[in-house]
């Protein structure tokens, strides 16, 4: 589904990822991984559209969309739940909502929403609340289920449990699993190696821009080195924010 070729992407004259060849296939799981500053945030959001592609390409369903605008990127099935969530605060939970599925047919709205529901049922819980009131944990529910609004065939989730309590990182990946059982294509960045690598089928591991290491999940977890090196000191936060 998602191919990067000799892919680089920065910030005008800065590199943030160098050379990546990365390959997702459609209905995987697929975990980026790595400390932080390795690149991670800045290939999710320029496969998105929001961040400059420096060398190489972009290739999604066949399609080279590297110099595609980040509007087009959705119509075509991509979205993205972004790292810090950025919801818009004033707005409630459907509005919000609402936003999400801008480029789906208005009647397929109702459906749409409901599915969110479906899958965090306290987000109906919270349907006429202010986004800003509301918990770190509920709001990251609603940054997975605003980008679900999109119908997207590529959800990328940037961060899934950073900050969130236990509870809450348990309902995002029962969710996660939900959707992979629909066929929903799954591209991730997460810091809890343990739960990455329990839900992914693929990893790769960047740091400082590069790939260190690429290979299936299981591999990852047969390797000490591989561990020790780039993802052993990296734990899920108890804390919610």
């Amino acid at each position: 589904m998602l191919q990067l070729k000799d892919f680089a992407c920065g910030y005008g004259e800065f590199t943030a990822v160098d050379n990546l060849n990365l390959t997702v296939d459609a209905g995987s799981v697929f975990a980026l991984m790595g400390p932080n500053g390795a690149g991670k945030s800045s290939t999710i959001m320029s496969i998105a559209g929001h961040v400059q592609v420096t060398q190489g390409s972009v290739i999604f369903n066949g399609e080279d969309i590297t110099y595609l605008p980040a509007r087009q990127r959705v119509h075509l099935g991509i979205a993205v739940a972004p790292e810090g969530r950025r919801l818009f605060p004033d707005l409630t939970t459907v509005e919000n909502l609402t936003v999400g599925g801008y480029s789906r047919p208005k009647e397929e709205e109702k459906a749409n929403r409901d599915r969110v529901f479906d899958l965090f049922p306290r987000l109906a819980e919270r349907a006429d609340q202010f986004a800003g009131k509301m918990s770190g944990g509920e709001q990251q529910m609603l940054a997975i289920g605003r980008a679900l609004m999109a119908k997207p065939k590529l959800l990328m989730i940037d961060e899934v449990s950073l900050g969130l309590m236990p509870k809450v990182i348990d309902v995002c990946y029962a969710a996660l699993d939900s959707l992979r059982g629909e066929g929903i294509t799954l591209l991730f960045v997460e810091q809890n190696t343990a739960r990455a690598l329990d839900v992914a089928e693929d990893v790769c591991v960047l740091e400082s821009g590069k790939t260190v290491w690429a290979g299936t999940a299981d591999e990852a977890k047969a390797n000490p080195k591989l561990l020790d090196a780039f993802l052993g000191l990296v734990d899920a936060s108890s804390d919610e924010k």
